[in-house]
C-alpha cells in the first residue's frame, strides 16, 4: 500500500502508555488525589521502579516519579517505597497516589486546520509539521488542542482530560500529517481499543540515510528512555523498554538517501526515528538521532503520517485516508532525486 505524493482518496504514534495526567473538567474528582494500583508483569522484572513508572504513565517524567517516590506516595506490596532504585520483581504490586493536578487555562484558539474528514463522532487532521499536539511546558498556546477546542466548540472527548481533549494519538511537533481526534467518550474508547491491538492502519513517509541491502525489514526491538539521557528515546532491553516492531520498505533511493515507507505495528515515543538509526539508517534532518552536519538545508526530520485507516467506532465502516507529504518535503526529495512511487 503505497500512497506516495498522491492526491488525497478515500481514508500513535501509538499504543498508549497508561494516562494519568488528565481530568475531565466535568469530573467531580478533579481537585481530589487519584489513586491507582499496577501489577508488574515478567517482562518489567529487573528495573529500576522510576524507570518503570515512567515508561508506564504518559507524559511523566523520572524526576516527578522520583519526587513522588519521596514523598511516600508509591508503595510496594503494600509498603511505601523511598528507594528509587527498587529493583521490580514480577508479581509486585505498585500503589501510586497521584496529587491534585495544578490547573491549567487551555483556552481555544482560531488557528486554520486542515480538516480531512469530519463527522459527529470524530475528525481527521492533516497536521502541519512544527504544530505541537497538546499544551505541555513551554507550549500553552498554538497547539492542535488549541485549534480542536475552538473548532469543535469544546465538543471533544473528555478521557484525557482537560490537557488533552479528544486526543487518541500523537505525533511529534516537526512530523506532518494524519492523526485522528475524538469528539465522544465512545468513540474514543473504540479509537483506542484498535491502538492496542494494533488493527489501526498507519503508513509514514520517510527519507533516511544510505540504501538498504534488503528492499523490505522489520524491526522488533524495545524501546525506552536512553540511559545516558533521558530526553532521548533509544534501543533497549526489553525488561527497560517496551516492545516496538516497524516494518518498512524502501520505495527508492539516490545520492545515498533513501525513500521509505514505514508500517506501525506499535506507537512508541520517536518510534521511527529510533529504530530507523538503530539500523543505521537515520533520518535526513533528524536532529536528536541522526548526524548533526545540516545536509541539503534540511533541519529536522523528513517524516510524513500519510496514511490512516481505521473502523469507525461508531459505524463499524472501514475508513482510510490519505496525504501527500508537504511541499517542503516533496522538494527535498526531487533536489535528491528521489522518484515519487505509487502503488
Amino acid at each position: 500500500m503505497s500512497m506516495i505524493f498522491e492526491d488525497e482518496t478515500a481514508e500513535t504514534e501509538a499504543e498508549r502508555t497508561r494516562d494519568f495526567s488528565g481530568i475531565s473538567s466535568q469530573d467531580p474528582q478533579a481537585e481530589s488525589e487519584r489513586a491507582f494500583e499496577i501489577e508488574v508483569g515478567q517482562q518489567a522484572a529487573g528495573m529500576r521502579i522510576d524507570s518503570y513508572l515512567t515508561e508506564e504513565i504518559e507524559d511523566a517524567a523520572r524526576s516527578y516519579i522520583q519526587r513522588l517516590i519521596e514523598e511516600g506516595r508509591i508503595a510496594v506490596q503494600g509498603r511505601p517505597k523511598t528507594a528509587k532504585n527498587y529493583k521490580l520483581r514480577a508479581g509486585d504490586r505498585i500503589f501510586v497516589r497521584i496529587p491534585p493536578p495544578k490547573k491549567l487555562d487551555v483556552a481555544a484558539e482560531d488557528i486554520p486546520l486542515d480538516i480531512v474528514y469530519e463527522d459527529d463522532h470524530l475528525l481527521i487532521i492533516n497536521k502541519p509539521k512544527g504544530m505541537v499536539v497538546h499544551p505541555a511546558a513551554g507550549n500553552y498556546s498554538g497547539t492542535l488542542v488549541n485549534a480542536l477546542m475552538y473548532h469543535c466548540k469544546n465538543r471533544l472527548s473528555s478521557i484525557n482530560g482537560v490537557i488533552r481533549p479528544g486526543i487518541v494519538h500523537r505525533i511529534d511537533k516537526d512530523t506532518s500529517g494524519l492523526l485522528v481526534a475524538a469528539k465522544t467518550d465512545e468513540a474514543h474508547r473504540g479509537l483506542s481499543e484498535q491502538l492496542k491491538d494494533h488493527s489501526m492502519t498507519r503508513f509514514y513517509l520517510a527519507v533516511v540515510y544510505h540504501p538498504f541491502k534488503e528492499a523490505e525489514g522489520t524491526v522488533d526491538a524495545s524501546v525506552g528512555r536512553d540511559r545516558k539521557d533521558r530526553l532521548r528515546m533509544a534501543v533497549v532491553p526489553a525488561s527497560e523498554g517496551r516492545r516496538a516492531v516497524t516494518h518498512y520498505r524502501q520505495l527508492n533511493h539516490a545520492k545515498g538517501f533513501s525513500l521509505i515507507e514505514c508500517r506501525l505495528e506499535t506507537g512508541r515515543t520517536h518510534q521511527i526515528r529510533v529504530h530507523m538509526a538503530y539500523i543505521h539508517h537515520p533520518l535526513l534532518g533528524d536532529p536528536v538521532y541522526g548526524p548533526k552536519k545540516t545536509v541539503h538545508g534540511v533541519k529536522t526530520q523528513m517524516l510524513h503520517a500519510g496514511t490512516l485507516g481505521f473502523v469507525h467506532p461508531i459505524t463499524g465502516e472501514y475508513l482510510e485516508f490519505h496525504r501527500d507529504p508537504p511541499e517542503e518535503f516533496r522538494k527535498v526529495c526531487e533536489k535528491i532525486g528521489l522518484i515519487p512511487v505509487r502503488g
